[in-house]
């Protein structure tokens, strides 16, 4: 065992019981009061430079550790989510959440891990040679809270511009407990957000030549979504796109004026991402114009893509296989379609997210997924989250 493991171990109990009391109180989006108190209660008596943010409820906390370095002090930082979700939580734990909000996403569990690591590293501050940032973010789960963290500083929190980033994510299926997983390059998607609204002329039902029916045009933009997605782009660089709402007309035999289809938009790629709202745009100008109806399209940009820099990847994996085994990881051969917002840390500085899969039992390929009622994440975790993150932080300041 290591340092880390062993003093990780030791906080396990403490972890586990922040964790909880995290999880049957859920807060959205970027005003999350209570879920910060906790962690400044978490963090109080440490030799640590805390600082809260302006615009949201964030919580920044920089370590100088006390070790020898040549050349230019270096530093990284360690990144928590910690908003929950609009869901009503179904688990039947006996520390559910009775609030309407769920911590669905293990967003709790993100906050106690990096509690635990900033623990671990304040014992071992004496050898440390830079500095270590903790960054503990609401609005993961919308409006996204690590760009508004960015612009009030939080990569500059240690005087200087963090050399490297990482954050991990906890999974409540996918692989059996314990398996850590990532790969390099493209980790995950850019998540977007489209409504395209057609503008028709309304009428009765049973004398559509009078009208402009907007909904079976409405219903050719869905499709031809679809055939654009085929047939525009490379296969190799995949784009999904999903329509998730359709809405139109009040009774069966009135034609309406409007239809309106909202959509995700996810992309893997930069290039695919820049064009994407264009060619939607095209696409449902012109099925719209050759029925003799206009369109509003309102797309809106999410997340970028989650990039992992090759190096700090492969620093992370190393670690995970040196602390735990290399039955531990496996690489994805494939990025994953769903959005984060550390993609916004990705595009400052190099960084590596990856996932560790949380699920209590062993029935893990049908078990609920992350945001459903029923995601079950076991807090054994903890202590592995804890160990991994500082020693991710120890070791790439030793490197520089």
């Amino acid at each position: 065992m290591t340092a880390t493991t062993t003093i990780a171990a030791r906080l396990h109990p403490e972890l586990r019981a922040l964790r909880r009391e995290i999880h049957a109180d859920p807060e959205l989006g970027n005003h999350n009061p209570r879920t910060q108190a906790r962690i400044l209660e978490a963090l109080a008596g440490l030799d640590l430079e805390i600082s809260t943010g302006t615009s949201l409820t964030s919580v920044v906390a920089v370590l100088r550790g006390g070790g020898e370095t040549t050349g230019t002090r270096p530093a990284v930082l360690l990144r928590a989510d910690m908003d929950g979700l609009p869901v009503i939580e179904e688990t039947g734990l006996d520390f559910a959440s009775s609030t309407g909000t769920m911590h669905a996403c293990g967003h709790d569990l993100h906050v106690a891990g990096l509690v635990g690591a900033v623990k671990i590293l304040h014992e071992l501050r004496d050898q440390l040679p830079g500095d270590v940032v903790f960054m503990f973010q609401p609005g993961e789960e919308g409006p996204g809270g690590a760009a508004p963290m960015i612009a009030e500083g939080v990569l500059d929190a240690a005087g200087r511009r963090v050399d490297a980033a990482y954050g991990l994510h906890v999974s409540a299926a996918q692989a059996p407990f314990g398996v850590w997983w990532g790969r390099p390059g493209t980790m995950m998607a850019a998540a977007d957000r489209c409504a395209i609204t057609v503008r028709g002329r309304g009428g009765h039902g049973s004398q559509p030549h009078n009208t402009a029916d907007p909904v079976p045009v409405a219903c050719e933009i869905a499709i031809g979504l679809q055939t654009m997605v085929t047939r525009q782009f490379h296969i190799f660089d995949p784009v999904v796109v999903t329509v998730g709402k359709i809405a139109a007309g009040t009774k069966e035999n009135i034609i309406p004026d409007d239809a309106r289809l909202e959509a995700t938009v996810r992309t893997f790629s930069d290039a695919t991402h820049s064009s994407i709202p264009e060619r939607i745009t095209r696409l449902a100008t012109g099925i719209a114009e050759a029925h003799g109806m206009t369109v509003d399209v309102d797309y809106e940009r999410g997340y970028p893509v989650t990039v992992n820099d090759p190096v700090e990847y492969e620093h992370v994996r190393d670690t995970v296989t040196e602390l735990f085994g290399a039955d531990r990881y496996t690489d994805l051969p494939y990025p994953l379609a769903g959005g984060e917002d550390f993609s916004f840390v990705g595009r400052h500085v190099p960084s590596a997210f990856i996932f560790i899969s949380t699920y209590p039992g062993d029935d893990w390929a049908s078990a609920p997924t992350n945001h459903s009622a029923r995601a079950m994440f076991d807090d054994d975790v903890l202590a592995d989250c804890a160990a991994l993150l500082a020693e991710v932080a120890i070791r790439r300041l030793r490197r520089g």
